[in-house]
This record gives structure tokens, C-alpha cells and sequence, in this order.
């Protein structure tokens, strides 16, 4: 065995959510944790969602009630550990003739404020389109609507904060470090990795397979091991347009073809439109959202907007591949969205990680110490409810304060960068800021205020290591940054990198 060998209770495969929220779990609980995630954190699935903290209304259309429940529970208990990445909306669903009939909306949205214990979310009201801000944006014809409370959630910052929080509390966070091979070996799992250390050697006393879109790939080929279980890939694309309305609400939109579509709003200038649902062949890295997607989506949302929606509004558009447990379901949209979690004891432990929404990631996390429990008598119990995510340590409601607080003791901010830096550091956002008092004591200025303090900050602290790392997950000033000012801030970060 080579001396870099080392041994820990668990090895996860996957730096996505589902194996964050366990790493986090799991060290909290007093096990020592690695963690590997083969390109950067959040980069494929966790960080393509369409960002919402959801029960799921539709699901319940598919009978899914244990999800529904579970899910409407995990709102209001994620919404309070992390009050800066995730906040309530109000989502309008237009009642379309002809489609489902209002009594079975209004059936619905009763056992979807009911279900899940709600304390904090509004409950559902009725609108009348005609005379509500919400109906102007809409055609006409468009006359009654019911609005119901669910939560935003930033996707991939929910990640690195899950990673951060975790490695605080013991756990090695190694990315673009790949797994190259695990084998079962006198009780225990051999484990390769490559990354930039070079190839390293691990044992661990369990293993969690938590590969997203990957995880059947990594069963049969880097464990070699036979299974009939695997995932159904089914591709969620979305488009980002110019602002198509002005107040801060929601659409759910219902489709002819039995489909619904959000369209939220997203960053202050731009509308977030998705998702689809359609079976994805090939390597999930390569997911993008299709012409045929995009004008899928243009016309579902011109359906229901007074002004049509056209490729010509499309500034960005994103697509990521969810890895659903294959339950034989006849179409993807029909396919299970809950969580399946497959444990192989023949040996050291294999814990495999199938499907899961991201409103779930930290019941799922629990579900799979529960089940690994008998291995590890010595963990403690279940701990996340409600603690914190870093920067998250501030009341629900206590956003606009912070924002304020941060704006009178910095005075160089503006209002937007201000409520940017609270929205993605929270309670952080001083460590950042420091002892500047002016804009310029913040280094480089790289454009869309973002700054040579931040960006050491997300080099030093989040894991980024690229530019996209920056931009597209851990902000999304890619959607105000030139293709030149994203060039230059890569060529520094690798120049910072090869100083480090």
C-alpha cells in the first residue's frame, strides 16, 4: 500500500449536491470525510436547475405525496439556514381554459399549502387578471389566476457553501480530481484519484457514489461492478431573456402538451424561462439547450405573454442532464423526481446515490447516514435542520437590514452591489469588504463590480480556479460581463494560481 494511502469512514464520489449535503452531514456527525468531484463543484446538474426550493405542484398529478410532503417541509427548514442564497416568491398560475379545470388548481394548491406544515409562506389567494399588476404582461384572454408561495434558491452557491461548511467541519473538498478506480480490499475500498496533485491513493470504510448523470458509469466502470439499477437522463434546458415584465412575481404556465413552464424573474434585468423535459442520449457534459428547445419554450411563454417571445430575446440559455432513478415510467416527464438509495454490502459498504431534486439534498443527505448507520456506530445524530450554511446566520426576514448595515458602513457601494454581495456572502460579505473605504482599496476592478477582493475570496475560499468557475457559478455576472473583461479575469486567476 503506498504511504500516501489514507484512511477515512467515507470516500463520496460527486461534488454536486447530493454529495456535498452528505460530505456536510457526515463530518458534522464526526466522521472523516473525502470528497472528490471530477471537474469544479456544482458544474453539471446542481448548477443547471431551474433554482427553486419547490414541493412540486404537478407531482402531486402523479400521485408523488410522500415528495410533495417532504419537499413543502424542506422549504421553510432550508429557507431558515440559508436566508441569503434563498428567498419566498409568489408564483401566478393563469387558469387556461380548456386545460386542467380550476376546482382540481384549487384541490391542488389547498393540499400544497397544507401538506408540508407551512409558517413562514403566504398561502394561496385567488386574482382577478383584469385588475392585477401580474395580468398587464399577459394576453388578454388570460382573466383569472391563483398565486401561491414557493422559494428561490441560488443552485451552485448551494453547493460550495454545503462543500465549505463540510470541509470546516474536517472533511477534504478535492476538485477537478477524478476517480480513476475503487476496489473492495480486505474489508475496505482502495481508492484512485488523479487530479493536480497527481495520482493519490485513499482507503475508506465506505463508499457513496453520488455521480449525478454519471452514477451508472461509475458503477460499471470505475467499481466494475454488475447492476441492473441505473438512470434514466432526461435533459432540462432553459432560456434567459431581457426582462419581459416588471413586478417581482413568478408565472407557472401550463402547456396543451400536459407540460408546465416557469417564467421567474432572474439577476434584476433578465427572465428565466424553463424547463424541458426530454430523454438525453450521450455524454451528459455535452447537454445544450437545442434550437428546437429554445423555440419550445419561446412559443409555450408566447401562449400566455401579450408580446411574443422570440430567439431574439434569448441573451443565454443553459441545459443540464437530471439523473432520474429508471422506474420504467413511459415518457420523462412521467419518470419519478424522488430519490433512490441503493445499498451494496456485499464487502465494504457502497452506498449508490440514484435521482433527487435539490429541495430534497438535505433529507437525501440523512436518508443515506441512516442507511450507512449500522457501519458507523459512533456518528453522531442528524444535526443540519436549521443550522446555518456560512453567511446564512441572519433572521428570514433580515435581508434588507444587512443590506442596509453593509450600505452605511461602506458607502462606496451601490445599491445593487450591495444587495449582490448580501445575496451571495450574506454575513461574509464584511470579511470581503475588510477595511476598504473606498472602492479602489478593493483591488482590480475586473467590471460588473466585481473586484480583486472578491475574487481572491472565491479563489482562497470557494474553490474556483477559471473564470467560468466565477461567473456562471459562483455569480452570474457572465450575463454582464464581455467575452473580453471574462478573458482578462481568466488570465489573472491563472496567474494568481501559478503564484499561489
Amino acid at each position: 500500500m503506498p504511504d500516501n494511502a489514507q484512511i477515512h469512514d467515507l470516500f463520496i464520489i460527486g461534488g454536486g449536491i447530493n454529495g456535498c449535503g452528505i460530505a456536510r452531514d457526515a463530518a458534522g456527525r464526526g466522521l472523516s470525510v473525502a470528497l472528490a468531484e471530477m471537474n469544479d463543484l456544482a458544474s453539471a446538474t446542481s448548477s443547471a436547475s431551474t433554482k427553486l426550493f419547490h414541493g412540486g405542484l404537478r407531482y402531486l398529478e402523479y400521485y408523488e405525496f410522500r415528495l410533495v410532503r417532504e419537499a413543502l417541509i424542506e422549504r421553510e427548514t432550508l429557507l431558515r439556514a440559508m436566508p441569503h442564497i434563498s428567498w419566498p416568491m409568489r408564483f401566478v398560475l393563469p387558469h387556461n381554459r380548456g386545460m386542467r379545470p380550476a376546482w382540481l388548481l384549487r384541490l391542488g394548491l389547498f393540499l400544497y399549502d397544507n401538506l408540508g406544515g407551512r409558517k413562514i409562506l403566504s398561502g394561496t389567494r385567488s386574482l382577478d387578471l383584469r385588475h392585477d399588476p401580474a395580468g398587464v404582461p399577459l394576453k388578454p384572454g388570460f382573466t383569472r389566476a391563483f398565486e401561491y408561495s414557493d422559494c428561490w434558491v441560488e443552485d451552485s452557491r448551494l453547493v460550495v457553501l454545503n462543500a465549505r461548511d463540510a470541509e470546516a467541519r474536517g472533511a477534504r473538498i478535492m476538485t477537478r480530481t477524478k476517480v480513476t478506480t475503487a476496489q473492495r480490499e480486505n474489508g475496505v475500498w482502495i481508492v484512485e484519484t488523479q487530479g493536480a496533485e497527481g495520482p493519490q491513493t485513499f482507503r475508506a470504510r465506505a463508499l457513496v457514489n453520488a455521480g449525478g448523470p454519471w452514477v451508472s458509469d461509475i458503477i460499471r466502470g470505475t467499481l466494475g461492478i454488475t447492476s441492473r439499477e441505473g438512470v434514466r437522463l432526461v435533459r432540462g434546458s432553459h432560456i434567459v431573456t431581457r426582462r419581459l415584465f416588471d413586478h417581482d412575481r413568478c408565472y407557472f404556465f401550463q402547456g396543451a402538451d400536459g407540460r408546465i413552464i416557469f417564467a421567474i424573474p432572474f439577476e434584476q434585468d433578465f427572465t428565466l424561462i424553463g424547463t424541458t423535459d426530454a430523454d438525453h442520449k450521450g455524454d451528459p457534459s455535452e447537454a445544450v439547450c437545442t434550437p428546437e428547445e429554445q423555440d419550445y419554450l419561446c412559443q409555450f411563454a408566447s401562449g400566455y405573454f401579450k408580446h411574443p417571445v422570440t430567439r431574439d430575446d434569448i441573451v443565454w440559455t443553459y441545459s443540464g442532464v437530471r439523473p432520474l432513478y429508471d422506474d420504467g415510467a413511459k415518457t420523462a416527464t412521467a419518470a419519478t423526481r424522488d430519490y433512490v438509495l441503493s445499498l451494496d454490502e456485499d464487502g465494504a459498504p457502497l452506498l449508490n446515490v440514484f435521482g433527487g431534486k435539490i429541495t430534497t439534498y438535505r433529507r437525501l443527505a440523512e436518508a443515506a447516514l441512516a442507511k450507512l448507520a449500522p457501519h458507523f456506530p459512533q456518528a453522531r445524530p442528524a444535526w443540519t435542520a436549521g443550522v446555518a450554511l456560512p453567511g446564512g446566520d441572519f433572521p428570514v426576514d433580515g435581508f434588507h437590514k444587512l443590506v442596509a448595515d453593509l450600505s452605511q458602513d461602506y458607502p462606496f457601494l451601490s445599491p445593487a452591489w450591495a444587495r449582490r454581495l448580501v445575496r451571495a456572502y450574506g454575513t461574509e460579505a464584511r470579511q470581503i469588504l475588510g477595511t476598504a473605504t473606498r472602492a479602489e482599496d478593493l483591488g482590480l476592478d475586473f467590471g460588473a463590480t466585481l473586484t480583486e477582493a472578491e475574487l481572491r475570496w472565491l479563489i482562497t475560499r470557494e474553490y474556483a480556479q477559471t473564470a467560468e468557475d466565477v461567473v456562471w457559478r459562483r455569480s452570474r455576472l457572465g450575463l454582464r460581463l464581455t467575452t473580453d473583461q471574462i478573458a482578462a479575469l481568466d488570465d489573472w486567476i491563472r496567474g494568481a494560481l501559478r503564484a499561489a
